[in-house]
Order: C-alpha cells, then sequence, then structure tokens
C-alpha cells in the first residue's frame, strides 16, 4: 500500500523510496513508491506533476492500493527525492476548492452536487434536486461563491479512518480525497461561464481569473 501523504500534507518535495520501476510497452516506466506526495487523477481532479529523481513524472493513477506514477525514464530502486509541480497543483487546488464552494452555494436553493469535474478549462458542478428548489442563476452563484472567497475561510480536514472530510470555515464539509488550498482567499475570483439545465440536473460551467 502506497502511503498518500497528499491526504494530511500540502508539502510539495520529500525524499521517497523507490519500490518498484518497471517499463510499459509504450516505453514509459510506472514506478511505486512507499510514500508519495502525488495526487493521482480520480475525484474529479488531474494528476499531478513532478519529478522522481531525473525522472519526470507525466501522470499519476491510483490502481487498488497502490499509486502508480508513469514516468518518462528508468528511475533506479532506493530513495529518491520527490517534487511535485507547484503550478499545476495549485491551479487543481484552487478550481477543486472553487468547486467545493459552488456546491454549497447550490445547496441554499435546494439543489444537491452529485458530480465535480475540477479540470482547468472544463470545470463544472452538477446538481440534481430533491424537493421544490429555487430556481438560481449564474450571476447569484458567482456572487455568493466570490463572497465566501472575500472572506478567507479557513480549511478544515477530518479523517475517519479512510475517508476525509474537507470545509471551510462554518460551511458544511464534504467526502473529498482531492487537494484544496489553506483558505479560500487562495482560490482568486471564481467566474460562472454558463447554468445549463439538462434532464433534470443543472450543470454550472466556471473558471478563475488567472
Amino acid at each position: 500500500m502506497t502511503q498518500r501523504h497528499y491526504l494530511t500534507s500540502d508539502d510539495l518535495s520529500m525524499n521517497a523510496q523507490v519500490l518498484s520501476c518497471s517499463r510499459t510497452e509504450d516505453g514509459r516506466f510506472e514506478v511505486v513508491l512507499a510514500a508519495t506526495l502525488f495526487h493521482p487523477q480520480g475525484g474529479g481532479q488531474p494528476s499531478d506533476q513532478g519529478t522522481i529523481g531525473d525522472a519526470s513524472v507525466l501522470r499519476v493513477s491510483q490502481v487498488e492500493d497502490q499509486v502508480i506514477h508513469v514516468c518518462d525514464r528508468d528511475v533506479p530502486l532506493g530513495e529518491a527525492r520527490i517534487d511535485v509541480s507547484s503550478a499545476a497543483r495549485s491551479l487543481h487546488a484552487r478550481l477543486h476548492s472553487a468547486g467545493h464552494l459552488i456546491g454549497f452555494c447550490g445547496e441554499e436553493f435546494g439543489w444537491r452536487a452529485v458530480k465535480g469535474h475540477h479540470w482547468p478549462g472544463e470545470a463544472r458542478v452538477i446538481f440534481e434536486h430533491d424537493v421544490d428548489p429555487r430556481e438560481m442563476t449564474g450571476e447569484i452563484i458567482e456572487q455568493q461563491a466570490n463572497a465566501h472567497v472575500a472572506a478567507g475561510l479557513s480549511r478544515n480536514m477530518t479523517l475517519d479512518g479512510d475517508k476525509r472530510s474537507i470545509g471551510f470555515g462554518s460551511l458544511p464539509a464534504y467526502s473529498c480525497g482531492g487537494t484544496h488550498v489553506g483558505s479560500t482567499a487562495e482560490i482568486g475570483k471564481i467566474k460562472i461561464s454558463k447554468v445549463k439545465e439538462k434532464k433534470g440536473q443543472v450543470w454550472v460551467y466556471y473558471d478563475l481569473e488567472q
């Protein structure tokens, strides 16, 4: 089992033990570490990028209880320095945290967030309703979400076994394994680009000002 330090730490660098490195048919190398800071693709979030020693980490995935780092070259077994790209991590964390704020805003109108896709350029939150939801517009969601950004709400994290919940300030927490900012102030301005109804669902598309 790979120890997933990204669940409890915002660190981007550490020394790790390389347990295995195997060449794939396409000439890449799959590396397994005893512990990692790299977030794998999943939960609506892209994987981290960075380096393990001299190798570039091209993508990261989770297969059962192991985190697989796909690299561009062979990585020797033993201790290696790992470094997560700060630029990619920051963008992914900002987008994911913005998605949580949008989800909370939707709930205030009687909508329930059922799916989030927090990829750059295509971020969206999908809502369904149970009973008598109120109409929500992009303007209202944007205004309320950015009010939470301006408030600088601190991140709250709780762990219950393998389950982790993330919240901000006194807002409701969501079960989530993704990466998040330490304060909503780090998100920056949220822009709602489109709100679309589709088969009883509401799709809210969003982006961040650079």
